[in-house]
């Protein structure tokens, strides 16, 4: 080999054995929120935007991470954080009131203005977080949610960007609740997610994740 082409020999082995970057790996972790320890999972850089994952009552955190959810928000430059919510998965109860609790994780967790997806169940957590806190979350992605009869009356208050998911096959909470919910919300975007069930993001999570990562970087 002539000393000329050892740095072409060089440069070559250094681009066969670098590998590329990586996603950040899912951290799981515990911590006190008022009268509760929380369990938490999260993925993506803390400084990129805040994707806040809720779950409903069948679910857990570990729902985003076997969804794929987790990873690819990190792939799309998001920081998600998916918790089990009190007294479900590896999280204890709380005395606190949910809307409170919720706002309390949030500001535990250091999420700025977050998006905050809430699937059933969840909706009673997350309307009256999102009532009663409204300069604290950025965007709303609520999928079929519960509660939504017990806060009609205030939900034109709502001043939140909102993505409004549904499964036309849901047999908990029928997709003619929809647009009623839609048309509650000032501004608020429908999605129907075609022969999916209650748990819609279950049923197509690519189409989830694409208008969800399209939302989050549209707002």
């Amino acid at each position: 080999m002539s000393p000329q082409s050892l740095p072409l020999v060089l440069a070559l082995v250094a681009c066969q054995t670098s590998t590329p970057p990586t996603v950040s790996a899912i951290q799981a972790r515990d911590i006190p929120v008022a009268d509760a320890t929380i369990h938490v999972l999260s993925s993506g850089p803390e400084d990129a935007p805040d994707l806040f994952l809720l779950h409903g009552a069948r679910f857990t955190s570990e729902t985003w991470r076997e969804l794929g959810t987790l990873e690819e928000a990190a792939k799309a430059g998001l920081h998600a954080v998916a918790v089990d919510l009190p007294g479900f998965g590896h999280s204890t109860t709380t005395e606190l009131d949910p809307g409170t609790f919720l706002a309390r994780l949030a500001l535990a967790l250091h999420l700025e203005r977050p998006v905050v997806v809430a699937p059933s169940m969840s909706g009673a957590f997350a309307f009256p977080f999102l009532l009663d806190h409204p300069d604290e979350v950025g965007g709303f992605v609520p999928v079929a949610p519960a509660a939504q009869e017990a806060y009609f009356a205030r939900l034109g208050e709502l001043r939140v960007p909102t993505l409004i998911v549904w499964g036309s096959e849901d047999q908990v909470r029928p997709v003619e609740e929809a647009p009623r919910l839609r048309d509650a919300i000032a501004g608020a975007q429908l999605l129907i997610l075609e022969g999916a069930g209650h748990p819609a993001y279950l049923d197509q999570p690519e189409r989830f994740h694409r208008a969800l990562f399209t939302f989050v970087s549209e707002r």
